[in-house]
């Protein structure tokens, strides 16, 4: 019969037996709790965190599948976390309502801010990360990749005080470090010179010290790559070399008038 040949030849190649999309679901659904458990004030503390906890161990029941994996004990751990999360969360708010003239409130922040949203998931999933949780951190921050088109990995290690301007298109690698007071605008990406698996163990990713400014579309390349404190990086410069402090690096366009005057 051909339909049951088409569903033999799938079944055959559905070959992972952990490949359960289930867990995506269960991690969103996850992920959105947390974050109204922190910040909104019409949600009950003591009973979303005791929810969390029971969706927590289903979790990490369908993701610790390895022998020897982190599982359900982590969140007694990370529980005792939450406050001082909530706390770098808070500087974070504050920072960009008092850089950006746009804000007109603290609460427009936590309410309307892509930048905000994509830092507070990184910051709760990256201590998740630091635990060994598999799969989970990561597919957190791509609950927010996918709503503010940020994409920061939960590996990353990220200072008080950030600050991303309208959010969309930026990207922030494993292993980059960003220091405190750094404030980065849209389409800024901090990537790895090469793609290679045998590079996992390594720094790929930049380091931008203290105080730093990153305009639009800039591109900063490579784990030794260090932006040294208190610089400005322009829109659309191209990094792959290290910067001292107090540098300011810009791209100079060519302009071309077209002269369509009639003689």
């Amino acid at each position: 019969m051909e339909l049951q040949r088409i569903i033999d030849q799938i079944e055959v190649q559905k070959n992972l037996p952990n490949l359960n999309l289930s867990i995506k679901e269960k991690t969103e659904k996850f992920t959105r709790k947390l974050f109204h458990t922190l910040f909104d004030r019409q949600t009950p503390v003591g009973d979303n965190l005791m929810e969390l906890g029971m969706d927590f161990e289903v979790l990490a029941k369908l993701v610790c599948w390895e022998p020897g994996s982190p599982c359900q004990d982590i969140w007694s751990d990370y529980l005792q976390l939450l406050p001082g999360i909530l706390e770098k969360l808070n500087l974070d708010a504050q920072a960009i309502a008092q850089n950006d003239p746009a804000a007109n409130s603290v609460e427009e922040v936590y309410l309307s801010y892509p930048g905000f949203y994509a830092i507070a998931i990184y910051r709760l999933s990256h201590e998740l990360y630091k635990f060994g949780l598999p799969l989970v951190p990561r597919l957190m921050t791509e609950c927010a990749h996918s709503t503010t088109g940020t994409d920061i990995n939960p590996g990353a290690h990220i200072g008080n005080s950030f600050f991303i301007d309208h959010a969309t298109g930026v990207v922030i690698g494993e292993t980059a470090v960003i220091e405190d007071n750094v404030k980065i605008y849209q389409g800024v990406t901090l990537g790895a010179l090469t793609v290679d698996k045998t590079l996992r163990n390594i720094k790929r990713h930049p380091t931008i010290e203290k105080n730093v400014t990153i305009y639009a579309n800039a591109t900063i390349l490579g784990g030794e790559t260090v932006i040294g404190e208190n610089s400005i990086i322009g829109g659309n410069v191209w990094l792959t070399k290290s910067v001292p402090k107090n540098s300011m690096v810009s791209h100079t366009p060519q302009i071309s008038i077209k002269n369509n005057s009639r003689k």
